[in-house]
C-alpha cells in the first residue's frame, strides 16, 4: 500500500493575508481632501485621519486609547505583595499544623514541648525573620516540614522567574539534579557574558552554551546580543519592580532571598547576572517605578512579567502618537499589540499601515524631496471640481440647480458647425455627426439596419464667436493678519476653485498665482494648497505687482485680468537692491512703490478688481482711491461669498460686452448675469 503523506494546517504567519481585499481608500481621500479644504497640509490631513480613523476602522487614537486603559487596569488590579502574602500564607500553615502535631503528640517530653510552643509563640512579626529563625527548628509535624520547605523552592522559583520566564512552573518539585542543572547554567551564562562583556567571546563559544542549556531559552536566540536583549528587557523589569517596592518590602524579600532553595550560590550567581546585563545593556530603563494600587498580589515573577507588560504598553503608546521625527506606520510592533490589545487591534493597525502605504502609492498622494506629501494634480483636480460646485452653487442661488461641466464654453454658440479637429473643445453637433455617419456607412456599401459606427471623420462641433484670451493674475495676501483673522482658509479655497476653472473650462487663459506677505512669489497650485499658515508681518503688494505685470508682458495677445485679494494695506517693498523693507504704518514710499506698479498694469490694460476682506476703514479708503485710479472695481464679500466673487469677476472678464464691470454666472453654458 502507498504511505499516505499527512499536512498539518495552520494560521498563516507570512505577512499580509494574499487573499485579503485591497483596501479601501476612498472614504480616506474624501475625509483628507477636506482637511486639505479646511486648510491642513495634505501630510498632516493624512495623519488626522489615521488618529480618527473611519466610519468602520479604529483609529490610532482608539488604539492608544485601549493602550491606556490596560495599563491603568493593571496598575489597579494588583499590589506587591504577592510573593510575601504566599510565604506568609505558607509560614502560618507550617506553623498551625505544628501546634496540632504537638497537641497530638502525648509521647513528647513536657519541657520539650513546652519549649517547642514558646518558639512557634514567639515568632518575629516579620516573615522574613520567622522564616530565618524556623531555619533550624525540629519539625514535628511532616506537613509542617514540607510547607515550610515549599517556602524555599518557592522563593528560588519566583527569583529565577524574575529572570528567565517560565521557570517557575517548570521548577515546581525540582530535584537535586534539577537545581544543580540550574547553578551549572547560571555559572555558564555569567562566563559567556563576562567573555562578551571584555569582547573575548566568539560564536562557537556560544553555540556550545546553547548546545548545553538551550532548553532554560525557548525564545531560541541566535547570537549573543538576542540572547542579551531578552534577558535585559526581563531584568530591568525586574529592578523596576523592586524599584516599585515599599523599602519594608524590599528588606523582607532580601531576607527571604537568602532561604531560595537553601543555596547561597543561586543568590550569587543571580547577583552577578544583574550586574553583567546591566554592563551591558545600560540603555534598559533600570531606574523606573510604578505604583500599584490594586488587591490581586504579584508574585516576583509575576510581576516582572507585569512589569514588562507597563514596558510593552509604553512603547506601543509613543508608537501610536506618531509624534517623533521620521514617524511612520511601520513602526506599530504588531506582534506587541496582539499580545497586548488582542489580535483585532493588531488588525486594525494593520489596516492602518495598509491605508498609509496604498494612500502614498495611489498616485493621489504623493512626497516632495523632503519626505513630506503632497497631493498629486489628480486630487487637486478632484477638491477644485468640489468647490466650484460650491461656487456655482453661490452664484446661482439655486443650489444644485447648474452644472459646471458646460461651463466656460469657448464662446457663444454662431448656428454653423465645422469639422472636428485636434485640440477643439466646442461641444459636438450630434445630429450632424451621426447623418454623416449613416451617409458614410450607405455610401460605402453598408447597412445602418444594426446602427452605424462613429469615424473622427464623422464628428462636426458647434462652432462659436471668436473669444478673447485673458492673462490673469490672482494676488493673494499671504500675510500675518490674514492667518490671524481665520481668512487662510477662504483665500486657499478661492485660488483652487479659479485654477480649476481656468485649467477644465478655458484652457486657452493664462493663470498666475502670486502670495505677497513680507515678499512675494509665484505659486502653483499645489504649493499654495499646502502652504502652512505665515507668522511673518508684511504686506508686499509692491512686489506681487511687480510679478503680475512680468506675467501680462510675457502674454501681450491676452486681456490682463488682475484680481487682488487682501485684509491689509502694503507695509512692505522692495528696495533697488532687492531687499525687503518692512515698516507700520505704512510708510509713504511704500505706498507710492505699489501705486506706480499699479499704474503699469493699468499700462498694461489690466482689468482691475480688488477684494477687500475685513472692516478697517483705512483699508476701505486705501483701496477705494487705489481702484479709483486705475478705472478698476472693489468687491467686500464675507469670507463665505469670496470664492464666488473672485470667480464671477473673472468670468465677467471673459464677456466680450462686460468690459470688466462686473460678474456674470456661465454655469450652464450660457451667460446668465447675477450682478455688478
Amino acid at each position: 500500500m502507498r504511505s499516505r503523506a499527512r499536512s498539518r494546517y495552520g494560521r498563516y504567519d507570512g505577512g499580509p493575508d494574499p487573499l485579503a481585499p485591497p483596501v479601501d481608500i476612498a472614504e480616506a481621500l474624501d475625509a483628507i481632501g477636506e482637511d486639505v479644504m479646511a486648510g491642513y497640509s495634505p501630510e498632516r490631513a493624512m495623519r488626522e485621519f489615521l488618529r480618527r480613523g473611519g466610519r468602520d476602522q479604529q483609529g490610532l487614537d482608539d488604539l492608544a486609547r485601549r493602550v491606556a486603559e490596560r495599563r491603568r487596569e493593571l496598575l489597579q488590579r494588583h499590589n506587591l505583595d504577592g510573593t510575601l502574602e504566599e510565604v506568609r500564607e505558607l509560614l502560618d500553615r507550617a506553623v498551625l499544623e505544628e501546634r496540632k502535631q504537638l497537641a497530638r503528640d502525648v509521647d513528647l517530653d513536657d519541657a520539650d514541648r513546652a519549649f517547642a510552643e514558646m518558639q512557634l509563640e514567639n515568632l518575629p512579626t516579620s516573615t522574613a525573620a520567622a522564616v530565618s529563625e524556623l531555619s533550624e527548628y525540629d519539625w514535628r509535624s511532616r506537613s509542617a516540614r514540607e510547607d515550610y520547605e515549599k517556602i524555599k523552592d518557592l522563593l528560588g522559583r519566583e527569583l529565577l522567574e524574575q529572570r528567565f520566564a517560565g521557570m517557575k512552573d517548570a521548577l515546581e518539585n525540582a530535584t537535586d539534579e534539577d537545581r544543580a542543572a540550574i547553578n551549572a547554567m547560571l555559572q555558564d551564562l555569567n562566563e559567556l557574558l563576562e567573555s562578551h562583556r571584555k569582547g573575548e567571546d566568539t560564536e562557537q563559544q556560544f553555540q556550545d552554551f546553547m548546545d548545553k542549556h538551550g532548553d532554560f531559552f525557548p525564545e531560541n536566540p541566535q547570537n549573543v546580543d538576542e540572547l542579551l536583549d531578552s534577558l535585559a528587557q526581563r531584568a530591568a523589569a525586574a529592578q523596576r519592580m523592586r524599584n516599585s517596592m515599599t523599602q519594608e518590602q524590599r528588606d523582607e524579600l532580601d531576607a527571604l532571598a537568602a532561604q531560595a532553595f537553601g543555596s547561597p550560590e543561586l543568590m550569587q550567581s543571580l547577583s552577578q547576572l544583574d550586574g553583567n546585563l546591566q554592563a551591558l545593556r545600560p540603555g534598559e530603563d533600570w531606574g523606573g517605578s510604578e505604583r500599584f494600587d490594586g488587591e490581586e498580589g504579584l508574585g516576583l515573577g509575576d510581576g516582572t512579567g507585569v512589569l514588562q507588560d507597563l514596558a510593552d504598553l509604553d512603547s506601543l503608546a509613543e508608537q501610536l502618537s506618531q509624534s517623533y521625527g521620521g514617524a511612520r506606520m511601520d513602526d506599530l510592533d504588531l506582534d506587541k499589540l496582539a499580545r497586548q490589545l488582542g489580535d483585532e487591534a493588531a488588525v486594525d493597525a494593520r489596516t492602518l499601515q495598509e491605508l498609509e502605504k496604498a494612500l502614498r502609492d495611489s498616485g493621489t498622494m504623493r512626497s516632495d524631496s523632503s519626505g513630506q506629501l503632497k497631493l498629486t494634480p489628480k486630487e487637486m483636480r478632484q477638491l477644485g471640481k468640489a468647490l466650484l460646485r460650491d461656487v456655482a452653487n453661490k452664484m446661482s442661488g439655486r443650489q444644485g440647480q447648474r452644472d459646471l461641466r458646460q461651463a466656460g464654453a469657448a464662446g457663444e454658440r454662431s448656428g454653423s458647425t465645422r469639422e472636428w479637429a485636434f485640440g477643439d473643445t466646442e461641444p459636438w453637433d450630434v445630429t450632424r455627426t451621426v447623418t454623416n455617419a449613416v451617409v458614410r456607412t450607405v455610401s460605402e456599401g453598408g447597412s445602418t439596419a444594426g446602427g452605424v459606427r462613429l469615424s473622427i471623420g464623422d464628428v462636426e462641433v458647434q462652432e462659436t464667436e471668436a473669444r478673447t484670451q485673458a492673462c490673469v493674475a490672482l494676488l493673494v495676501d499671504t500675510s500675518f493678519s490674514m492667518a490671524m483673522d481665520g481668512r487662510w482658509v477662504p483665500m486657499k479655497r478661492t485660488a483652487l476653485a479659479l485654477h480649476t476653472l481656468i485649467k477644465s473650462r478655458f484652457r486657452g487663459d493664462h493663470l498666475q498665482l502670486i502670495g505677497f506677505g513680507r515678499h512675494a512669489e509665484v505659486m502653483d497650485i499645489e504649493h499654495l494648497t499646502a502652504l502652512d499658515a505665515m507668522w511673518h508681518k508684511g504686506t508686499n503688494l509692491h512686489h506681487a505687482l511687480l510679478l503680475a505685470n512680468r506675467h501680462f508682458r510675457k502674454h501681450p495677445n491676452a486681456q490682463p485680468v488682475l484680481l487682488i485679494v487682501t485684509d491689509g494695506e502694503p507695509t512692505s517693498h522692495l528696495e533697488p537692491d532687492g531687499e525687503v523693507y518692512f515698516s507700520y504704518p505704512p510708510h509713504p514710499l511704500t505706498v507710492a512703490y505699489a501705486v506706480r506698479e499699479l499704474d503699469n498694469s493699468r499700462r498694461l490694460g489690466a482689468q482691475t478688481t480688488f477684494f477687500r476682506l475685513g472692516e478697517d476703514p483705512g483699508l476701505a479708503r486705501f483701496i477705494d482711491s487705489m481702484a479709483k485710479r486705475v478705472e478698476g472695481r472693489v468687491v467686500a464679500p464675507e469670507l463665505d461669498d469670496l470664492g464666488a466673487a473672485v470667480v464671477g469677476s473673472y468670468l465677467g472678464s471673459r464677456r466680450p460686452d462686460a468690459g470688466g464691470g462686473g460678474y456674470g454666472d456661465w454655469f450652464g453654458g450660457r451667460g446668465f448675469w447675477v450682478g455688478d
